[in-house]
């Protein structure tokens, strides 16, 4: 009786075993059940092998033993290697992500914040334990990245009073902690996940202002031609934003982290040229997105080219145009503008540019990046002013046309240097920094400002202009490298240098579309071709050697 009780307890073991194995596969949330279980089990498994002491002695004392003996030493040497390569593979993470659009993988952006973090940060996922996967399969690659990020799953119907600590009122939220403060986001995409712990971790928010008066384009705009795309991201990476009239200003607002001149119509007044050179002299930021004139009769930006030679930077009264490489054209040769497109519905003023200066912004950018109807930008030579640098290039077969009028009524070009044309590669963009000329403003939004770290980066002077203000519009910023090209020059204005760098892309739809004959053939070949020819090989086989 007591040895079948003991036959019957090693097969409990067993079931234990399997049972708890099957709960961490199902279940993996449930750690203390499958982990009881399990030593259950074991123990179990352990008291069976015990009473057999009979069996297992008789085992190693007949003509077999040797044989045992090797058999039982294999066991022990595969067990050890195995453990080895557990132990490993704990100490040491390492995936192979060989996506095409490396969607398993974290954006060099996200890898640069989590190596940067100081503090530890806290990550609380309040979701159903059926949602805890889709969050940990993204999470486990940012603890893998930084030891100081530490992840807990909680179910906010079985845990209310966490769910009203951190003030979660909906499943999938994501609570992140760093230094005291918190940050919620309700998505567990990277791009969203890391944006939030951007803002937890900067804690205090900056602000661009947005320049109006003059028809430049606007953040609450959202047709094809306006910024909201842009104003949304700049949300998301703790950027607050504002419109700003200056000619109804006195003084720029202390808040104002950096200003955004996006493609205005008509050139600048004298005092709003004081308001920018007073700005810029205390340590300001501007971003100037100027496109070329639409007519030639419409006004030049006298006023504002001026200012900006001043700081290094020279604005060319042209439109780029863009040669596609197979393209052969001689100078003074008269082309259509339609017949240089380089992607379909599009023209020659569509112009692609692959070729980036040696610059912080376009470190790792290897994508294109387009603009539309752009005018020439470069860094001026100036041996007593700051130095610029050019960001953007255009391939050595385009040029910059002087002849806007030709262009606009006619539709056609001709490269003629002679005239002033620029031969290509042409610049599209430049940036400019300068020492802090002037004493900032104090902020009257904090009386007691914060001491400056000693580590802090010295607060400079910053201008960055591009020849186009449509490659960040609704419309065109997702085309190429447009988003990283665009964000990356706002963080390096706003002296963040250590968020620069390609962010997270939404992963690639890469599924198949199938007609209805197509679906037809598939179902024929997989279900009955496939098989019958299989079949007939059988058949063919088995006649052959009977």
């Amino acid at each position: 009786m007591l040895k079948r009780l003991l036959g019957l307890l090693g097969w409990l073991g067993v079931a234990l075993v399997f049972a708890a194995v099957a709960i961490r596969f199902k279940n993996p949330e449930l750690q203390q059940w499958y982990n009881g279980l399990a030593l259950a089990g074991l123990a179990c498994t352990l008291l069976y092998i015990l009473s057999q002491w009979r069996e297992v002695g008789r085992s190693f004392s007949g003509r077999h033993a040797r044989f045992g003996s090797l058999a039982i030493g294999s066991i022990v040497v595969v067990l050890a290697i195995l453990s080895a390569i557990n132990y490993l593979g704990i100490r040491h993470n390492k995936r192979w992500d060989w996506t095409a659009a490396q969607q398993y993988s974290l954006a060099d952006q996200t890898k640069k914040v989590l190596r940067e973090l100081q503090k530890p940060v806290q990550i609380h996922v309040f979701a159903k334990p059926e949602e805890f996967g889709r969050f940990r399969e993204r999470l486990d690659e940012y603890q893998h990245e930084s030891k100081q990020v530490t992840i807990d799953y909680i179910d906010p119907e079985r845990q209310p009073t966490a769910a009203t600590k951190y003030k979660v009122t909906q499943f999938n939220t994501v609570v992140l902690e760093y230094d005291g403060r918190s940050e919620r986001v309700t998505s567990d995409t990277e791009q969203d996940l890391t944006n939030g712990l951007i803002r937890v971790v900067q804690g205090k928010q900056r602000k661009a202002y947005f320049v109006q008066g003059h028809g430049e384009r606007t953040p609450d705009d959202s047709e094809g031609s306006g910024l909201s795309t842009i104003a949304q991201m700049l949300g998301s990476t703790n950027f607050g934003q504002d419109k700003l009239v200056l000619p109804q200003q006195k003084e720029i607002p202390a808040d104002a982290t950096m200003l955004i001149v996006a493609g205005p119509k008509s050139d600048f007044f004298p005092g709003e040229i004081d308001l920018l050179k007073g700005y810029h002299a205390k340590g300001g930021k501007l971003l100037f997105l100027l496109d070329p004139r639409e007519r030639a009769e419409s006004p030049a930006l006298t006023n504002v080219a001026a200012l900006l030679k001043e700081w290094g930077i020279e604005i060319g009264d042209d439109v780029v145009i863009n040669v596609p490489a197979d393209v052969n054209i001689k100078d003074g040769e008269t082309v259509n503008v339609a017949d240089l497109a380089s992607l379909p519905r599009s023209d020659g003023t569509f112009v692609l540019a692959a070729k980036y200066g040696n610059h912080p912004i376009m470190e790792g950018l290897r994508v294109v990046s387009a603009y539309r109807l752009a005018r020439s930008v470069s860094a001026s030579s100036s041996p007593n002013g700051p130095s610029a640098t050019n960001l953007v290039e255009t391939t050595q077969t385009g040029w910059a046309e002087q002849d806007i009028k030709r262009l606009v009524t006619d539709g056609k070009v001709a490269k003629e240097p002679s005239k002033g044309d620029k031969a290509g590669p042409v610049s599209l963009a430049a940036v400019v920094s300068s020492p802090v000329t002037a004493a900032p403003a104090p902020d009257p939004g904090i009386p007691d400002p914060p001491k400056v770290e000693p580590d802090a980066p010295k607060l400079e002077s910053r201008v960055a202009v591009f020849g186009d203000s449509d490659f960040v519009t609704n419309a065109m910023l997702g085309f190429g490298s447009n988003q990283d090209v665009f964000l990356n020059t706002v963080n390096w204005l706003a002296q963040q240098e250590n968020l620069i760098a390609i962010r997270p892309r939404d992963p690639e739809d890469r599924r198949i579309t199938l007609t209805a004959a197509q679906q037809n053939f598939i179902r024929l070949l997989t279900i009955f071709v496939i098989p019958g020819v299989v079949l007939l090989l059988g058949v063919q086989t088995w006649w052959r050697r009977r």
